[in-house]
């Protein structure tokens, strides 16, 4: 079955791009929503450029989805439509448990007419991270919630120690709420390590980020 996934460049996303080409599924894009604003992808905040990189590496093409924040679902629909013009049949999402995330995303394909799947729905949360780094992927934390994580943990990779202080502190490991994101830039199913630089650390208040570039 040829696929679009909604792909934000996190470690969700790519577990569930993992399985579908696991199961001998058929990318046709990386559907990624794009900060016009910001000039960054939405939520991960990744620039055009490392944007570009973490494709080649994969060896599938980007559609890119630039929008501002009102016009977010009707750019993600366009990025549908073109996906469906590829020969998409389903468009996949990483998400795993939250009804009303699954919800908005099924609405979406709906409103164009593709089909939808959730590879990891209803996984086990901590399952899912540890099955990332048991398999070898790079995840690196891109940002914290100043309230549940240390400046520290940003530009670190996700390992068993980690995870580890993550459980000590009695977050969710897999992030799900918030806790932290991550930027995937190794693994088995990329073609070659995404060459990446981290750079200057931004207090946010609620949020600290890293620039990875």
């Amino acid at each position: 079955m040829k696929f679009v996934i909604s792909y934000s460049c996190g470690k969700d996303s790519t577990l569930a791009l993992h399985k579908m080409l696991q199961e001998g599924h058929e990318p046709v894009g990386l559907l990624v929503m794009y900060n016009k604003e910001a000039d960054r992808s939405w939520f991960h905040g990744v620039d055009r450029s490392l944007l570009g990189r973490i494709a080649r590496s994969l060896e599938i093409p980007l559609i890119l989805c630039e929008s501002t924040g009102e016009a977010y679902h009707l750019a993600l629909e366009e990025g549908l439509r073109k996906a469906l013009s590829l020969g998409a049949e389903c468009c996949v999402f990483g998400d795993i448990d939250i009804e009303d995330n699954a919800k908005w995303c099924k609405d979406r394909c709906r409103s164009v007419g593709i089909d939808y799947r959730f590879p990891l729905w209803h996984r086990d949360r901590v399952e899912n991270t540890k099955e990332l780094v048991s398999l070898g992927y790079e995840c690196v934390i891109k940002c914290v919630r100043n309230s549940d994580l240390p400046q520290s943990m940003l530009g670190k990779a996700l390992d068993d120690a980690v995870i580890g202080q993550m459980e000590a502190r009695g977050i969710d490991v897999c992030g799900e709420n918030g806790e932290y994101h991550t930027l995937v830039l190794n693994g088995p199913i990329f073609h070659h390590p995404v060459p990446y630089t981290c750079g200057e650390i931004l207090d946010l208040g609620n949020i600290s980020v890293i620039d990875i570039y």
